[in-house]
């Protein structure tokens, strides 16, 4: 056996390798194999010449379409102007950027010596795409010089990583002191006092899943999936769950979220409650009556003849008070029109998608991103109405009567 080469011995020089490409095929029965043969030496011969320039610094070119990445690098990013920015992406570009190094954390990826990685950037640029304006992948696909299933990576990332990194930041729990200040806030601005939201449900239009396909029929006849919001005086969300199927009526998503487990331990109160004419009083929210009547929730009278003066005047005033939650879910699906025209993502992924647009509103709102008025122009010619839902009385607290009973009180010491 030869001795071993010392330590220190140079390396074996990498010899050259020729490259035997096959000659051309000339159709003719005796040629087949032998021109099979070559090319089956020549694909061997080109993984040893690969292999043996594993240290060769050159790099692989992105599997990316020239034209289009063009556009991207080129058009996009050096050449839009902020209307550009607004209308494509619905925020401005510093609001991109903001979010895009936000998300750093979940979508950093590195080069590899045979790919080199989507651009964190274009990878948002895709999911708000498509977030935005609802069309196909393959539309997305030739428009980013990227394939279908990377769009449908992109979006499914990009969704995940905002709600795992910017809910914690936008769509939170408020604490004591942040509910005080929407108290004011409410009264100030709508005229409610010791209100600290409005709570409704939005129907989102999906395809019909293989699967439970009755489950998601609501009861005006179309397949969706249902998000429960509570917005702020300002409309920007402060709870929000998503995914129930369409036949779910209201008070069961509302008896089955956090919310009503908080609420019921009383999570969305300080302690000791607030005065209000001489009473302690708990906050509360609004709601219609679709939602039982409790002391932290409450909605209008019944229409009646009966209906007293005090009473009328308190249910205007939270008409008004509650219309907040109605302009937030239209300017929510306006911006974000995946939740507007009927949305073919895989089922698994809505709730996450439309948690990320609600989230996503509330970044452009707080960074007062300019709102285009021209996008509700699509929502007012929506052809799938929403689902309205009443429930039986037996279902209201007879105790919050008392509650709704002193603001009708508050209201007409108001009026006189």
């Amino acid at each position: 056996m030869a001795d071993p080469a010392p330590a220190d011995a140079p390396a074996a020089p990498v010899l050259p390798v020729q490259l035997a490409v096959p000659g051309k095929y000339d159709g003719s029965p005796d040629h087949c194999k032998g021109f099979v043969l070559q090319c089956k030496l020549y694909l061997a011969t080109m993984l040893i010449a690969r292999s043996s320039r594993c240290t060769c610094s050159s790099r692989t070119r992105a599997w990316t379409n020239i034209q289009s990445t063009d556009w991207w690098e080129r058009v996009v990013m050096n050449e839009f102007q902020p209307r550009d920015w607004l209308e494509k992406f619905r925020m401005s570009k510093d609001t991109f950027f903001f979010i895009c190094n936000k998300l750093k954390p979940k979508l950093a990826r590195q080069d590899t010596h045979f790919r080199l990685a989507l651009p964190l950037e274009k990878r948002v640029a895709v999911a708000l795409w498509r977030l935005a304006t609802n069309v196909e992948y393959r539309t997305i696909s030739v428009l980013f010089g990227v394939g279908r299933s990377t769009v449908c990576k992109c979006v499914r990332d990009v969704c995940h990583a905002i709600v795992s990194l910017l809910k914690p930041l936008y769509l939170q729990l408020p604490s004591e002191h942040e509910f005080e200040d929407m108290a004011r806030l409410f009264n100030t601005r709508w005229g409610f006092p010791h209100c600290v939201g409005a709570i409704d449900s939005l129907h989102i239009s999906i395809i019909a899943p293989p699967n439970y396909t009755a489950d998601y029929w609501n009861s005006k006849c179309w397949h969706s999936v249902v998000l429960q919001g509570v917005v702020n005086g300002l409309g920007q969300f402060w709870d929000a769950c998503a995914g129930f199927p369409g036949s779910t009526e209201d008070v069961t998503i509302l008896q089955n979220s956090t919310l009503w487990a908080i609420a019921n331990e009383g999570g969305l109160f300080p302690e000791p409650p607030k005065e209000f004419m001489g009473q302690p009083l708990k906050y509360f929210l609004l709601g219609d009556a679709a939602y039982p009547l409790q002391n932290w929730l409450l909605k209008c009278y019944p229409e009646s003849s009966v209906l007293s003066s005090r009473q009328r005047k308190f249910n205007y005033r939270l008409s008004r008070a509650r219309s907040v939650i109605e302009n937030a879910f239209l300017r929510l699906k306006a911006r974000w029109q995946c939740l507007h025209k009927r949305n073919d993502c895989s089922l698994d992924l809505v709730p996450t998608m439309v948690l990320a647009c609600c989230i996503l509103h509330n970044v452009c709102e707080v960074h007062s991103d300019t709102f285009n008025e021209e996008w509700l122009e699509a929502i007012s010619q929506a052809e799938c109405p929403q689902p309205s839902d009443t429930v039986p009385p037996a279902l209201d607290d007879p105790a919050a009567e008392e509650v709704r009973s002193l603001l009708c009180d508050y209201f007409q010491q108001q009026q006189d």
